[in-house]
């Protein structure tokens, strides 16, 4: 038995896909009382926005929803996270590609992607989250349509670890 989970989502640039999975999974920890127990982090693979706040769409969709993500800041993943993290979820196979390229050899935790948990057969055609930085208000929709699914099967698996 575990004593804390602590779960990792990493994106591109940590201001749309990882932040919004960061923001969900908070939202559905906190509402089953289990904030002391699951820790809940996120960044990105790239260092474009270092320090930012997620995307404005990003925000404003996940409110929409009852998600508040304005205090998230934007980080860059570095090789301590693979020392202080559970799980580390990853949006897409490049994301995941770039982890595997840093030093994780001794990583024992679950990294990868974090559609692997959706189980919504209407989304079983994806196994990354869309980037949808470049599409309009239906992109960041979807995407926290998958994230939703995901987070609510990886909270379940997670409850039974703790």
């Amino acid at each position: 038995i575990m004593s804390r989970i602590s779960v990792l989502f990493v994106c591109l640039g940590n201001i749309c896909r990882s932040p919004t999975a960061h923001a969900v999974f908070q939202s559905m920890v906190d509402k089953q009382g289990l904030s002391d127990q699951i820790y809940v982090d996120s960044c990105g693979t790239g260092d474009w926005h270092i320090g930012y706040a997620p995307d404005p769409r990003s925000q404003q969709h996940a409110l929409d929803r009852g998600y508040q993500m304005d205090n998230l800041r934007a980080r860059l993943v570095n090789d301590q996270d693979f020392d202080q993290f559970d799980y580390i979820l990853v949006m897409d196979k490049q994301n995941l590609a770039d982890l595997k390229a840093m030093n994780c050899q001794n990583f024992t935790g679950e990294l990868g992607l974090f559609l692997d948990f959706c189980r919504n057969p209407n989304f079983s055609d994806y196994s990354e989250v869309p980037d949808p930085y470049y599409s309009g208000d239906q992109g960041f929709s979807f995407v926290l349509d998958l994230i939703e699914d995901a987070s609510a099967e990886l909270l379940l698996q997670i409850k039974d670890r703790i």
